[in-house]
């Protein structure tokens, strides 16, 4: 498909196709909200349906209804906020391949980058947060218990206990960086409304560096007042925090 900013055009047939699947096979948790989401979809009333799934996924937190949400909001031609929902469902669900199939297209429509991860924030991307610290817990006690229970129970340390110690303490190790990444996470964020304008200074009246594309990710930096310091791939600037909101809030 040609290159656009998201929000000028509505989605292709190769988009719509996804879309139709997403809504009708969508495997979430269903609720009161969603089941209301998907049939105002069905009917074409997309504002509407954005705010009954924003409501299924404060009740009811999944990858399946943020999918969703993203395709009322594209739908409804409000691209940052469809890319932070499908980025929002990779969070919870990294193998959740609509949303990886929505956000590679829309990108490629709104001429955006994904967000450029150091790699060990890339390492996290790799499971869903809450299991890295799970792995992390596990490994250390399999590393203290393979190294002390022969000393308990007066036994003499075998080779393939040493070899296990070691092995649960490299996971260890691993989980715990991927657990940092995660955290380094938490401060990236999507601008959500188009040419929105980045600040030399936090004032209404600052000088305007740059206007950014709606669905830009953007890292936050600080904070001052009601704006944002983020950077970007193309430079750093205040930016209003109604313009932008970090994937995980």
């Amino acid at each position: 498909p040609s290159r656009q900013r998201l929000g000028l055009r509505q989605p292709s047939g190769a988009l719509a196709a996804v879309i139709i699947c997403l809504v009708l096979n969508s495997h979430a948790a269903t609720n009161d909200f969603f089941e209301q989401g998907i049939g105002l979809s069905r009917a074409g009333q997309f504002p509407e349906a954005a705010a009954a799934f924003e409501k299924s996924v404060k009740q009811q937190l999944s990858s399946g209804a943020l999918v969703n949400l993203g395709i009322a909001e594209w739908q409804r031609g409000h691209a940052g906020a469809a890319l932070l929902a499908w980025e929002q469902a990779r969070w919870i669900d990294p193998f959740d391949a609509r949303a990886g199939a929505n956000l590679k297209f829309a990108r490629q429509v709104a001429q955006v980058d994904a967000p450029q991860l150091k790699w060990f924030e890339t390492a996290s991307t790799w499971l869903p947060p809450n299991v890295w610290v799970w792995l992390a817990g596990m490994s250390l006690w399999l590393a203290v218990g393979a190294l002390v229970l022969p000393g308990i129970f007066r036994r003499r340390k075998a080779g393939w206990q040493q070899a296990l110690a070691a092995l649960a303490f490299g996971i260890f190790l691993f989980c715990l960086t991927a657990n940092i990444g995660v955290v380094s996470r938490t401060q990236i964020g999507f601008v959500l409304k188009k040419n929105a304008p980045l600040l030399l200074t936090p004032t209404r009246d600052g000088e305007v560096i740059a206007t950014l594309n709606a669905g830009e990710p953007a890292r936050r930096l600080r904070t001052r007042g009601n704006y944002f310091f983020i950077c970007t791939a193309g430079g750093s600037g205040w930016l209003e925090q109604g313009e932008f909101r970090l994937v995980c809030q």
